[in-house]
C-alpha cells in the first residue's frame, strides 16, 4: 500500500443523484463531493454505482460538470467509461478530462465476447487516445468476462494505463495483483471486492472501491487511516462495521436493486432522491421499508456508523 502512488486511497463509485423527471440533480452531486472531501475520498463518477450505460451524452456531460466543479483540494475525480462504440467513449473520455476529471476508468464493452488479444487491443486504443491515465476495470459481473493476469500485465506497460479496479471476487487472483504491482510506482491497484477491502490494504492494495462509502463516508476514512498505520485489529473491525452496512442494502438484492436500495437509505439522510434510470426501478414498498428498518436498527446497536 503505497499513498505516494499517483493514484490511491478511497474511491467512492458515486451514485447519480437525480431529479424525478430523472434528470441529473446537480446541487446532490456536489453536495455528495463535498461530503467525500470532508473524508479524504476521491469520487468515481459515471461508474456501474452510478448507472453509467443508462446516461445519454448530454446526461453525462452535466453529471461530470458538476464534480468537476466541486472537486476539492487534493480530491481525485475519476470518470467510468461503459459503452461499445470506441470511437465515442474516446471522445467522451477526453471530454471528461478537459472538464477535470484526474483519470478515465474503463471497463470492457459488454456484447461481444473478447478473446484475450481483443481484449488488449480495446484498451490500447482506448490509451492511445486519451488525454489523460486511464484505469481499466475488471468487472465479469456486468461484462461477462474477466481480464486474465496476462493481459493485466501487458496493458501495465502502456505509460498511459495507470492502474487496475479489479472487482473480481476471487482470493487468489486479488493476492496475486496486488504481489505483482504494490511495488510498481506507475501502476496502481485497486480492490473492488467490498467484504475485502481491509485485507487488501493490508496486503499492499493501494486503495479500496467500496460504494457503501456513499452512506458511510466517515467509517472508510477510518478504516484507510487504521490500515494505513498498520493497526490491523482496528482496521477489521470497521471492516466488520462496514460489511453490516452493506448486507442491509445488498442482501438478497440483485446489483439494480442494491442501488436502489443505496439511494433509498442516502434519502434517508437527505442525500439524494430515490429516483433510478431505466431500465432500474425503485424499491417496492415492503422491500423499501425492511431495508430502512434494518439500518434503523443496526444504527441503534452501533451508533458509531451514524
Amino acid at each position: 500500500m503505497s499513498p505516494n502512488k499517483r493514484f490511491s486511497g478511497v474511491v467512492v463509485p458515486m451514485i447519480t443523484p437525480l431529479l424525478e423527471d430523472g434528470s441529473p440533480d446537480t446541487t446532490a452531486v456536489g453536495g455528495l463531493m463535498r461530503l467525500f472531501h470532508t473524508h479524504g475520498l476521491h469520487p468515481l463518477v459515471l461508474g456501474t454505482t452510478g448507472e453509467s450505460s443508462s446516461f445519454s451524452k448530454k446526461a453525462s456531460y452535466e453529471i461530470m460538470s458538476a464534480a468537476a466543479m466541486a472537486k476539492g483540494v487534493g480530491q481525485c475525480l475519476y470518470a467510468g467509461l461503459v459503452g461499445t462504440v470506441v470511437r465515442n467513449l474516446i471522445k467522451k473520455g477526453n471530454t471528461y478530462l478537459d472538464m477535470g476529471a484526474d483519470a478515465v476508468v474503463a471497463t470492457l464493452p459488454p456484447y461481444y465476447p473478447l478473446t484475450p488479444e481483443q481484449m488488449i487491443y480495446y484498451f490500447l486504443i482506448m490509451a492511445d487516445s486519451l488525454r489523460g491515465p486511464l484505469l481499466v476495470y475488471n468487472i465479469k459481473a456486468t461484462t461477462g468476462m474477466s481480464l486474465p493476469l496476462e493481459v493485466i500485465e501487458t496493458l501495465s506497460q502502456h505509460p498511459n494505463i495507470m492502474g487496475i479496479k479489479d472487482s473480481e471476487r476471487d482470493e487468489t487472483r486479488m493476492m496475486t495483483l496486488i504481489d505483482r504491482y504494490k511495488d510498481r510506482p506507475d501502476f496502481a491497484y485497486f480492490c473492488g471486492w467490498g467484504a475485502k477491502g481491509t485485507e487488501s490494504l493490508l496486503l499492499g492494495a493501494d486503495g479500496i472501491v467500496p460504494s457503501t462509502g456513499n452512506l458511510v463516508p466517515a467509517l472508510y476514512e477510518r478504516l484507510y487511516a487504521a490500515a494505513l498505520a498498520g493497526q490491523v485489529d482496528e482496521a477489521n473491525r470497521l471492516q466488520a462495521l462496514t460489511d453490516q452496512v452493506a448486507s442491509v442494502y445488498q442482501g438478497g438484492l440483485t446489483l439494480g436493486e442494491s442501488l436502489a436500495a443505496l439511494k433509498c437509505l442516502m434519502h434517508a439522510q437527505g442525500r439524494c432522491g430515490t429516483a433510478m434510470k431505466p431500465p432500474l426501478t425503485l424499491l417496492d414498498t415492503d422491500k423499501s421499508t425492511r431495508i430502512l428498518d434494518a439500518y434503523a436498527a443496526l444504527l441503534a446497536s452501533h451508533p458509531e456508523i451514524a
